[in-house]
């Protein structure tokens, strides 16, 4: 038998276990298409279907930005399941936007960024006046 102590432990539990409330531990890599790793890239992960937003303590959170380590790498602490669009800035390599479905308790994404392309002109010299 339950006593009225254990139900009220427990309670706080059973909120953590709704469908709605499923959280990703979120583990971002970028590195070069090489694979070596790019420090102080810039992510930028935004929550765009599923729970909209994360709550942490009053503050109410609908992304996140940070930056990667020298080991190329940035940690997200738990947030909501569901669709992210993931950005990664880096000096000297194209940017990068995608939409990840996240829906497991931990994941890592891994995003190789590209280098810059050479700039070029569709138009001919400028003609002699």
């Amino acid at each position: 038998m339950i006593n009225r102590r254990t139900l009220l432990l427990s309670l706080p539990l059973l909120s953590v276990l709704r469908a709605d409330d499923l959280t990703t531990r979120l583990r971002v890599e970028v590195k070069t298409k090489g694979g070596n790793p790019i420090d102080r890239a810039s992510i930028v992960v935004r929550f765009i279907e599923g729970r909209s937003k994360a709550k942490l303590g009053k503050k109410i959170i609908k992304s996140w930005e940070l930056r990667t380590n020298q080991e190329g790498w940035a940690k997200i602490p738990p947030i909501p399941q569901g669709k992210l669009l993931i950005q990664v800035i880096a000096k000297g390599y194209k940017t990068h936007g995608e939409t990840y479905d996240v829906n497991e308790e931990e994941r890592t994404i891994e995003i190789k960024l590209d280098p810059p392309q050479d700039q070029h002109s569709v138009h001919g010299p400028m003609p002699k006046t």
